[in-house]
């Protein structure tokens, strides 16, 4: 042990007393419950989206393109240029590529 102690001055705690140390033991019970609160809440409002069909996560971009990121392809332009063309990574560009051709995403 350092033998160090904490006093905050703007909110009048000191951690160096018994009384400043429950106090801090009270705020961060009160933390933690504020924090299961919202995770709840999250939770809830997922469960009422799902619930009500809606897509979640991160909006498809580059699965959008697979057709014509085929065709550019086909043509022989490389990936690199494909992903410069459509605007899109060239890590989707080569993970769309091997799709099968009746699937639109992995």
């Amino acid at each position: 042990m350092l033998g160090l102690g904490f006093v905050s001055l703007t909110e009048a705690l000191d951690l160096t007393t018994p009384a400043g140390r429950a106090m801090a033991g009270l705020l961060a019970v009160f933390a933690e419950f504020e924090r299961e609160i919202l995770r709840e809440r999250v939770r809830a409002g997922l469960a009422h989206a799902r619930m009500e069909g809606k897509r979640l996560g991160r909006p498809q971009t580059a699965g959008r393109k697979v057709d014509r990121i085929r065709e550019l392809h086909d043509k022989g332009v490389s990936k690199a240029e494909i992903s410069r063309r459509l605007k899109i990574g060239r890590t989707s560009v080569r993970r769309l590529l091997t799709v099968p051709k009746g699937r639109r995403t992995p």
